[in-house]
């Protein structure tokens, strides 16, 4: 079984000590940050932004003026 809240392990403790049943969790590795987004949000996003922030370390962004239109701004 795989609870995936505590109130979900915490009942099936309760039943299989109510049953007299051994109950041992095993311990789950701990996610990089990197599997948490995937987890969270699916390679695809997690993987453009990443393009993302290596594109803007290599200086590829254009920072904008906010006293000019967008229209100025881009010319």
């Amino acid at each position: 079984m795989h609870p995936e809240t505590k109130e979900q392990l915490a009942a099936l403790k309760a039943i299989a000590k109510a049953l007299k049943v051994p109950f041992q969790r095993e311990q789950q590795p701990e996610l990089t940050e990197r599997e948490k987004a995937i987890n969270l949000y699916g390679i695809d996003m997690v993987e453009t932004v990443e393009r993302a922030e290596r594109s803007i370390k290599e200086g590829n962004f254009k920072t904008l003026d906010p006293t000019k239109s967008l229209w100025e701004n881009i010319q």
